[in-house]
């Protein structure tokens, strides 16, 4: 998806439109990660890139998609330029060290024992 979204509209509020796009782009990425994968891939990627024309569009993550939406939507732009293109990706292994990390063991944490009391 390479778009220019614009947010002007003679009968649709502002805000609508903001919704509209954000809808827009749920609903494509939607489509796009149910497409069948190629054998050698595990997941799809997607290269990202977000800004006022298509010249300024910075590279940003898909996570970040709606808060650049939202700050389009701040700085009440009247369009901006939004590129979503699919890419299958392999997950890598994470190495040894990371994980070790991770389940080090070393938590120093006391643990109170209640004692009961006899009567």
């Amino acid at each position: 998806m390479k778009k220019t979204f614009e947010l002007s509209h003679p009968k649709i509020a502002y805000p609508r439109l903001i919704e509209a796009t954000k809808n827009e782009v749920k609903k494509y990425l939607k489509r796009e990660r149910n497409k069948a994968l190629p054998e050698y891939a595990d997941f799809w990627g997607f290269d990202c890139k977000f800004g006022q024309s298509e010249e300024a569009a910075e590279v940003i993550h898909v996570a970040q998609i709606n808060e650049k939406i939202s700050f389009a939507e701040s700085q009440e732009w009247s369009a901006f330029y939004l590129e979503i293109l699919a890419t299958p990706a392999q997950r890598t292994k994470r190495s040894v060290s990371d994980s070790e990390d991770d389940f080090d063991g070393d938590d120093d944490v006391e643990i109170d024992h209640i004692e009961s009391e006899d009567e």
